[in-house]
């Protein structure tokens, strides 16, 4: 499968644009969503620029921690993130940390203001993830060709997944998908019903925590915290802080947005 194609001498890799891609859609969602907050657009693309360079940074220095033995021979390799391992739990991590401490120098709510940029996420997560499927990376357990057909996965997904003579769970393909419909609920709720600070963000952590817990436990590839997936440590966390913060809405600790 083409990973990568030359423009102009330059080797363009698709993995890399798909996550140009996923930026792109979510700094629109975002930027259109802050101005009915009437956030100024230079403090949204403050949070968003700098929190990309903090997600970023946190999404690749996540995976290396975790892939030390292959790393700490290979150097150089740490720099090739077109080459695909970037950790989203990291890379939220990180860029919630600056959003956080942003926010507290500026004195705005920190609550609010993921509630305006989660969906942006999601849905940049929802397009990067395809970056996987280019890469011929992040999929799960072997399987036959009926059990693809089963699951309705469609036929330039079924032959991308034919790898080294064998057939694999696109799960990339699902948390895609996982992620879209997060994101359909999300802007629905926002839209059409009357919500409190903090409930978007609640949505957010049990629902990506809910799919990335349940897919992982397909894939092949996950990272180690002894014999334990740590995608699924870090997705029950998030379903916990999530479920926290819908019950401190409940009672009335954050006002309505």
């Amino acid at each position: 499968m083409m990973s990568s194609f030359n423009l102009f001498g330059l080797n363009i890799h698709l993995y890399s644009l798909c996550i140009l891609a996923g930026i792109i859609v979510a700094y629109f969602i975002i930027s259109n969503e802050a101005k009915k907050h009437n956030i100024d657009s230079e403090t949204i693309t403050n949070i968003i620029f700098y929190g990309l360079l903090f997600g970023i940074l946190g999404a690749r220095l996540y995976y290396v921690v975790f892939n030390l033995n292959y790393y700490k021979d290979n150097l150089l390799d740490i720099f090739k993130i077109w080459n695909g391992g970037l950790a989203i739990h990291g890379g939220v991590l990180f860029g919630a940390i600056f959003v956080f401490f942003y926010c507290r120098k500026k004195k705005l709510d920190f609550l609010k203001l993921c509630d305006i940029i989660l969906p942006g996420v999601i849905i940049a997560q929802a397009i990067g993830r395809w970056g996987n499927f280019f890469n011929q990376e992040a999929y799960g357990s072997m399987v036959t060709l009926d059990t693809l057909h089963n699951l309705l996965v469609p036929e330039f997904i079924i032959k991308g997944m034919f790898i080294r003579g064998n057939y694999y769970l696109p799960t990339f393909y699902f948390e895609s998908i996982w992620c879209i419909l997060g994101f359909i609920f999300m802007i629905v709720l926002r839209n059409k019903v009357k919500i409190k600070t903090g409930t978007i963000t609640a949505l957010y952590l049990i629902w990506y925590g809910i799919g990335r817990g349940l897919i992982e436990t397909f894939r092949t590839d996950s990272l180690m915290i002894f014999n334990i997936k740590q995608a699924q440590v870090i997705s029950v966390i998030a379903i916990i802080i999530g479920i926290v913060i819908l019950l401190n809405r409940k009672r009335n600790k954050y006002k309505e947005d």
